[in-house]
């Protein structure tokens, strides 16, 4: 029906831009995508080009609203959902890029921040962070120490950075806005997420001078007007790819665990009250309206998707994603896999874990390992994010990993708990668009639901006991 409003949401990750028009109800009206390149040029770089970043943007919603036709002047608003942790360096005279984007994955400066481990607790009740050099401040810092245009205009006074979305807002509004959501500005680690700003004592301690980065402000914000051809349309939501997924089926549920799994696979908790000091978690601001505040207690997985790869590269199992829905349904007892690919994330946090197979099998054996260990230390984070929160009645799963039923039916059977997976490809899309929305009180209610019932798998049980404690012997936690 003509006339109706539309919403534009902006999905910026890590290979793609993805522009996605919604209709109120949340059913997706038109979409547009343009790839983009990562590259490596040292093992623990990992960077992306700013101009060809903001490009690929406009490029995806051009694509979208072509295709929109007249209905292109329907769209009323448009959301930003964006990598966390990757950050950026620009300068204010036209928003011109300093430095790549220093992605999310990028760790060159980890060795620099161990001089901080003291302060490691400090860091972690302030920002709700690990000390780890996936954040920006270490990046930033690196920035300043290594690149010449970064100091040229830090001395020259037009110096900004910040996070990778502060970066975009800047680029892609007429105002050149200087904005920070709390999500994207708490994975710099300098913004305190109990003052909700940028947190002097933390500049100071990484050496980052004052001045230059976005102000703060809440999720749902004015945050400027984007110009894409003939349409102009208000950005009034902003939020990284993670916290955006939580909304894609609306308002959070407190008693469900959301599980987004892809290159990364997340663990997070929604709750409406500020959750106490979680040691071995993440705590995080994944929505202020102004009025209202959702924190998530998250944990992480960054074996997920990048152990899918690893089987093939690693193991040289060609087929093995291929061929996996059939070994996930055989019946086997394969070995224990310590899957430390990428590092180790939550609840265990050892950046340097060696990864490693207990109990021998064949090919096909140590990928369903691979796969089984996901679901093990998945259920590590559901475990300890569960001694902060009320007790979760259900998981709810998305991201392209989760398209394996061996996956979710062993989530189901370790937890105890019904996984509920949700065809839903574009549920970062549709969490911003919610938000974009004004948060509408019936959103995607259409989507097809598979429910995993936990079964009784005490040969599963017995191997995830095995796999805690063989973790505990090699990490002590």
């Amino acid at each position: 029906m003509s006339g109706e409003p539309l919403y534009l949401a902006i999905d910026q990750g890590t290979h793609a831009s993805r522009a996605v028009v919604l209709d109120a109800r949340g059913t997706v009206v038109a979409t547009g995508s343009k790839d983009l390149g990562l590259v490596r040029p040292q093992p623990d770089r990992a960077e992306q080009d700013g101009e060809a970043m903001v490009a690929s943007i406009y490029a995806a919603v051009l694509q979208a609203i072509v295709k929109l036709g007249d209905r292109r002047q329907d769209i009323v608003a448009a959301g930003l959902a964006s990598q966390r942790a990757s950050c950026a360096c620009w300068d204010s005279n036209g928003g011109r890029p300093l430095s790549p984007v220093f992605s999310w994955q990028d760790r060159r400066a980890h060795e620099w921040l161990r001089q901080f481990e003291p302060q490691a607790e400090q860091v972690h009740r302030k920002t709700g962070l690990f000390l780890s050099a996936h954040y920006g401040a270490s990046k930033l810092r690196w920035a300043l120490d290594n690149v010449p245009a970064v100091r040229e205009a830090l001395a020259g006074g037009t110096l900004c950075w910040g996070p990778q979305a502060s970066f975009l807002v800047y680029r892609l509004t007429a105002e050149q806005s200087m904005k920070a959501d709390p999500q994207c500005a708490a994975r710099t680690q300098l913004w305190n997420i109990h003052t909700r700003d940028w947190d002097t004592e933390l500049l100071g301690l990484f050496g980052i001078p004052q001045g230059h980065l976005p102000r703060s402000v809440p999720t749902c914000h004015r945050y400027g007007t984007m110009r894409v051809g003939e349409l102009t349309v208000p950005l009034v939501a902003v939020n990284g790819d993670q916290s955006a997924a939580v909304f894609a089926f609306g308002w959070p549920e407190e008693d469900s665990a959301y599980v987004n799994i892809g290159t990364s696979a997340f663990v997070q908790r929604a709750v409406t009250t500020e959750p106490p000091y979680a040691p071995r978690s993440l705590t995080g601001i994944i929505l202020d309206d102004g009025r209202r505040t959702v924190f998530a207690v998250e944990g992480n997985v960054n074996g997920a998707g990048t152990a899918l790869e690893w089987l093939r590269t690693e193991l040289g199992i060609a087929d093995a994603i291929e061929k996996l829905p059939e070994w996930l349904a055989m019946p086997s007892e394969p070995p224990l896999f310590l899957n430390g690919i990428a590092g180790l994330g939550g609840p265990f946090w050892k950046p340097d874990f060696p990864s490693r197979f207990v109990g021998e099998g064949e090919s096909w054996q140590k990928a369903a390992a691979v796969v089984e260990s996901m679901a093990f230390l998945l259920q590590a984070n559901i475990d300890e994010i569960g001694k902060y929160v009320p007790p979760a009645r259900r998981i709810r799963v998305s991201g392209g990993v989760s398209r394996f039923d061996g996956l979710c039916r062993r989530l189901a059977s370790v937890s105890g708990l019904p996984v509920h997976r949700r065809d839903d490809a574009e549920a970062t899309a549709r969490g911003i668009g919610y938000l974009a929305a004004g948060m509408p009180a019936k959103w995607n209610e259409a989507a097809s639901e598979e429910v995993f019932a936990p079964e009784a798998d005490e040969a599963l049980r017995r191997r995830y006991a095995r796999w805690r404690e063989l973790m505990r012997e090699a990490t002590g936690i």
